[in-house]
């Protein structure tokens, strides 16, 4: 049975907000996320992130819809359902980034929840799983390399 979180987390040497703004900027997050953004950062906002040579091996537009949004503490999405659809538990997993401030900079926790109430064969959750506890190291590297000016 698929885990029905991926928990990780980042020290990255940078305030709180400037992480924040990282997060929820579309020109930002083409910097290290996905090749390019659309994004209204606010609760109920829409978004787009498509893929085309970041993390995958071919293009993907994948829909989004902010959750919440607490500036510079917290920021959630729902995203990855189908098109025409209103995203909620049964299709769409939970992203959740927590900012918290740690001696000279900013932990970054990101919890992506929910496949066990998706609708989805029990493999395809079982990979997206996988590919996205991989995916989630490789980015949030990124975006620490991003923020700190190393990449």
């Amino acid at each position: 049975m698929t885990p029905d979180a991926i928990e990780t987390d980042i020290f990255i040497e940078a305030p709180t907000e400037t992480v924040y703004r990282v997060l929820t900027e579309p020109a930002q997050i083409a910097q290290w996320f996905s090749d390019a953004a659309e994004l209204d950062p606010r609760p109920g906002g829409d978004g787009l992130l498509t893929f085309e040579d970041r993390a995958t091996s071919q293009r993907a537009v994948v829909r989004l819809r902010v959750e919440a949004a607490d500036p510079p503490h917290r920021f959630a999405f729902r995203w990855d359902y189908p098109e025409g659809a209103q995203p909620d538990e049964s299709n769409a997993p939970l992203v959740e980034f927590t900012l918290t401030v740690e001696s000279s900079g900013t932990r970054l926790r990101v919890t992506e929840s929910g496949f066990a109430a998706l609708l989805r064969p029990e493999a395809d959750k079982a990979g997206y799983h996988e590919a996205h506890s991989k995916g989630w190291d490789i980015h949030l590297a990124s975006l620490r390399d991003y923020v700190t000016g190393r990449s």
